[in-house]
């Protein structure tokens, strides 16, 4: 392993478990509403509240979002599976248990492909298995009381383990950001990490090369990307500093405090042991035939990777390129209706992750709601790629675009006189001006000093305040210096 991916001497190694809130309209083993923003207790049935003799029944449309993820990462789906009790005690769980799966979950295996700057990773997946949520201890208006609210018990989740494949906070909050994506892509997760809709549990453990895994702690509920990175080199260096002490590491579940910016322990990590999990008596197993996977197939949408390789093939784009195209479903949308108005791939590809992206991440926005919408840049991609304006005069005026100052790119560059100079003959004439006056340089270029002539050009284009068309200065200027 290359020296530059150790920290202080250690190598880090991380998993993930990614609980997913699946867009079902009711529970996963009631009927009771999902909808977010409710009263308190105002959506949780006899079932939910784990009231004598009500029975749990599992909910079709949930199952159906779990198949759609396994096909869509390349996993076996579990033709039988089992639910489990898994026995805790908890204020905000009312049946003292919650219904999970554990030694035969649904979806088994797969992977997931991603970029780390313009580097592909892989990570596999142990598995994701289908669970309901617990409720929520309130403790912010009791005075020394909590209350609890029990709307989110029983609200379906796919948790989505990963094996301990990646090694450091940046590689694991691409990945993270690419199964984010990817469930938002199939439609089966919201993905509103604010309301807990896509949650992150990290196991962080660190080792030196070459020696068998270290002992983990486990950085629980990450609701953003940003603080997975932060609390993942937070943990990595409390966990170099205690062994290097003479301290061993305990394993341990942990919070992340984003006001400090520390990882500080919650409670001893439990082994599944300590769980005593048993088959539901309750549940059937769950069985899927053949077709109903077949079903969901032919109704999955062409997937990011699919996508990604068309685009590649049929548009010419660079592999990077072509995953940053398919980052989300919005964005694939908004190069291929900038495309098929007209505009070539790899400039719409370039504008995206250049100039769109810069002032998406400034705005706080999202690319469907972009002030400059898809035929609007294809208009100011053309005028790029008929010599109208240069690229530098081209942000000016997707400056203009961008803040609602104007709507209509000829307009802007007609006003703000950003139009190329492209006459031969004004150009020749600027040159002649230009040489006779850096004699110094001309003889420097033909000595054979090549960036002389990056100085001449320069000149020219400073003559001209930026309006020359560089192409044609460039082989102007080569045929005026022989």
């Amino acid at each position: 392993m290359p020296t530059s991916q150790l920290i202080r001497g250690y190598e880090v190694v991380i998993g993930l478990e990614n609980h997913v809130q699946l867009s079902t309209q009711s529970k996963i083993f009631s009927g009771s509403s999902t909808a977010f923003g409710a009263e308190p207790n105002t959506q949780a049935s006899p079932v939910d509240l784990a009231l004598p003799g009500t029975l749990p029944v599992l909910n079709r449309a949930a199952v159906e979002r779990a198949i759609r993820f396994g096909l869509a990462v390349g996993a076996k789906v579990a033709p039988l599976s089992i639910f489990a009790r898994k026995n805790y005690f908890y204020p905000d769980l009312p049946k003292g248990y919650q219904i999970s799966q554990f030694e035969i979950p649904v979806v088994q295996g797969g992977k997931v492909e991603f970029f780390v700057g313009d580097k592909k990773h892989v990570v596999n997946l142990t598995r994701a298995h289908l669970e309901e949520d617990a409720g929520k201890s309130l403790h912010e208006d009791y005075h020394g009381q909590s209350g609890i609210d029990l709307n989110r018990a029983g609200t379906p989740l796919l948790e989505i383990v990963s094996e301990p494949d990646m090694r450091s906070g940046a590689e694991a909050a691409e990945y993270a950001k690419t199964l984010h994506a990817l469930v938002m892509w199939l439609g089966i997760c919201d993905g509103n990490m604010q309301e807990g809709s896509f949650r992150c549990d990290v196991n962080v453990s660190v080792r030196k090369p070459g020696e068998p895994f270290g002992t983990r702690r486990e950085i629980k509920n990450l609701n953003s990307f940003r603080f997975l990175v932060d609390a993942v080199n937070y943990e990595v260096n409390w966990q170099i500093d205690e062994i290097e002490d003479g301290r061993k590491i305990q394993q341990a579940t942990v919070l992340y405090n984003p006001d400090t910016g520390e990882t500080r322990a919650m409670r001893s990590k439990e082994d599944s042991a300590d769980y005593r999990y048993f088959p539901d008596p309750d549940l059937p197993p769950l069985v899927i035939a053949p077709e109903w996977v077949e079903r969901v197939r032919g109704e999955m949408p062409e997937l990011p990777a699919v996508m990604a390789a068309r685009f590649e093939s049929a548009d010419g784009l660079p592999a990077y390129d072509a995953t940053m195209m398919t980052q989300s479903l919005a964005t694939a949308r908004y190069y291929e209706a900038a495309k098929a108005a007209g505009a070539t791939p790899k400039l719409v590809a370039n504008w995206v992750m250049g100039e769109v992206s810069k002032r998406l991440n400034a705005d706080g926005g999202e690319i469907v709601a972009a002030p400059v919408g898809p035929e609007l840049l294809a208009r100011l991609i053309g005028r790029i790629s008929d010599g109208t304006i240069s690229n530098n005069a081209a942000k000016q005026v997707f400056e203009s675009l961008w803040t609602g100052e104007a709507n209509d790119v000829d307009a802007v560059i007609e006003a703000k006189g950003l139009k190329q100079v492209s006459d031969t003959g004004a150009i020749e004439a600027i040159l002649d001006e230009v040489l006779a006056a850096n004699q110094k340089s001309v003889d420097e270029y033909r000595s054979g000093k090549d960036k002389a002539f990056n100085a001449l050009v320069g000149q020219a284009m400073k003559a001209t305040k930026g309006k020359a068309n560089p192409a044609l200065v460039n082989e102007l200027l080569k045929k005026k210096l022989g």
